[in-house]
């Protein structure tokens, strides 16, 4: 029960290209947002999406590899976990910021019916 403590699935489409860091150390830092889309009828029977963004980070190898496999529009199935943090912004603001730290991914290929 304890790798239910913090976990997060999201299937969804990368918003825009992996931002890919590289620090002195040799670590590297992946961070990209990801649109996840419900879909439900509304009181008058019209379909309505609902897209939902969330803020993805990945680190070491797993960065390396979605930098190299993923780009703006892939679907992709990311496992993680939630954390929070804040910080000041260049006017002194403490700004809040949640993430989901990715651990695991797959992308995810549909192909194409002929008819």
């Amino acid at each position: 029960m304890n790798t239910l403590r913090n976990s997060v699935q999201l299937i969804g489409n990368l918003g825009k290209d992996i931002e890919l860091k590289a620090f002195d150390n040799g670590t590297k830092l992946a961070k990209f947002s990801l649109a996840t889309n419900e879909f439900y009828k509304n009181n008058k029977g019209e379909k309505v999406q609902e897209t939902q963004w969330h803020n993805i980070v990945a680190w070491g190898k797993t960065a390396e590899f979605m930098e190299k496999s993923l780009s703006k529009g892939s679907e992709v199935a990311i496992k993680g976990k939630l954390t929070h943090r804040s910080y000041d912004d260049k006017d002194g603001v403490t700004r809040y910021i949640s993430e989901i730290i990715a651990q695991e991914f797959m992308k995810i290929t549909r192909e194409e019916t002929p008819f």
